[in-house]
């Protein structure tokens, strides 16, 4: 069967309007592969009613299926199971009833968690072609949250690689996340680099959105997004309370931002006297004008993380040509994107280096948020550069 005339069900969590990055990145992903003349159905989950549609794009067409499906409590591991396991089998069975899934591709990611173990059931009954675009690695992302796992994990590890190697053909977001699948024996030749891209077009020109009241008169440091349990936090809350305690204190942190690690930072900062605003996340068509209001763009990660999440907030950052400041791994392709990302001030701060986080913040509150890099030494010290590796950022940007 030509692939022009194969199906591609394509398979993510939340759509918009409910916030979810997989998702919104599912949807721009999945117009550009029906624009070139592939039959596209983008099945993903909604918090409000059912929905279906399909349309015709460039030579293509996209049919789109919105579930209705409820939210969880994510401190609960129980529900998140329950939930998570609910939520596969309906995606699952959206894909496998229709008759066009027979010899489709099947593009999933990983989100939700382990729907690689639903994806390899439909190839054995629908004989499906497999492709695992990975976004998170679980249960990778489990161990790493807990730190030491049980032999019930270790088993489900090991199962999960063996489903790994069933995949026909895997898309990883960096060279991070491919090295980890060739140390796990998938061969190199099956996998390809794919890089996510801002959600939205963002010139670096917008009229920036008001900033917050409490922020008046100092530079702000924004963090937009999920700032969960890979998202580093001591690093953040140490370095903020010595640059109020031993230095200016001229720099405010902006969180726009959910999860736990925003309520921890927020309580934690707001104690120790640090100027703090917290927002909730905003929609698409107000994120140019959220980025655009920084001084500068604030990105974290806890090295157990590196190689099994990266934070797509990066792109967006990237696009939109603020400083960034990165604590996190230099292992994480965050670092790699950043330092050659055509940015004149990107700053990297290693976990634990609280006096580095602090004297970062000094120089941000003075107007020289990091040095001026040589083009030529940032060239060598990484290779494959982001116009190489990220088709279409530069235009976007």
């Amino acid at each position: 069967m030509d692939i022009s005339e194969r199906m591609l069900f394509y398979v993510v969590d939340w759509l918009p309007p409910d916030f979810g990055a997989v998702g919104q990145y599912g949807v721009n992903f999945a117009r550009e592969l029906a624009h070139v003349g592939r039959h596209v159905c983008l099945v993903g989950l909604t918090s409000g009613s059912l929905h279906r549609s399909k349309c015709h794009v460039g030579s293509g067409t996209l049919a789109m299926v919105l579930l209705p499906t409820a939210s969880y409590n994510k401190t609960r591991l129980v529900g998140r199971f329950l939930w998570t396991l609910r939520a596969n089998a309906r995606l699952f069975w959206e894909v496998v009833r229709r008759r066009q899934s027979y010899k489709a591709d099947l593009l999933f990611t990983g989100a939700p968690p382990f729907f690689l173990y639903f994806a390899v059931l439909a190839k054995f009954l629908r004989h499906v072609r497999l492709i695992y675009r990975i976004t998170d690695f679980y249960p990778e992302v489990i161990i790493a949250e807990i730190g030491r796992p049980s032999m019930l994990l270790r088993l489900l590890q090991g199962v999960t690689w063996s489903l790994r190697r069933r995949v026909d053909r895997f898309e990883v977001l960096g060279f991070d996340q491919r090295q980890r699948l060739i140390e796990g024996g998938i061969p190199a030749g099956r996998i390809a680099i794919k890089r996510d891209t801002s959600p939205v077009v963002i010139t670096g020109r917008e009229p920036p959105a008001p900033r917050p009241p409490e922020l008046a008169g100092r530079k702000v440091l924004l963090y937009s997004g999920n700032y969960g349990v890979p998202h580093e936090v001591e690093t953040v809350i140490g370095g903020f309370t010595r640059h109020y305690r031993e230095g200016s204190g001229r720099v405010g942190l902006w969180l726009n931002a959910a999860g736990r690690g925003a309520d921890r930072v927020e309580t934690s900062l707001r104690d120790a006297g640090v100027a703090v605003a917290r927002g909730a996340t905003v929609p698409l068509d107000r994120l140019p004008a959220l980025l655009s209001a920084a001084d500068a763009h604030l990105v974290t990660l806890r090295p157990e993380f590196s190689g099994i999440v990266l934070p797509s907030k990066i792109y967006a950052c990237i696009a939109s040509r603020r400083p960034i400041v990165f604590v996190g791994p230099p292992s994480s392709d965050v670092h790699r994107l950043s330092i050659d990302a055509l940015q004149s001030t990107y700053v990297h701060i290693n976990p634990g280096d609280v006096p580095g986080f602090a004297a970062a913040l000094e120089r941000l509150a003075e107007g020289t948020s990091g040095e001026r890099r040589d083009r030529h030494d940032k060239r060598a010290a990484c290779a494959e550069s982001v116009s190489a590796a990220v088709p279409g950022l530069r235009a976007s940007t």
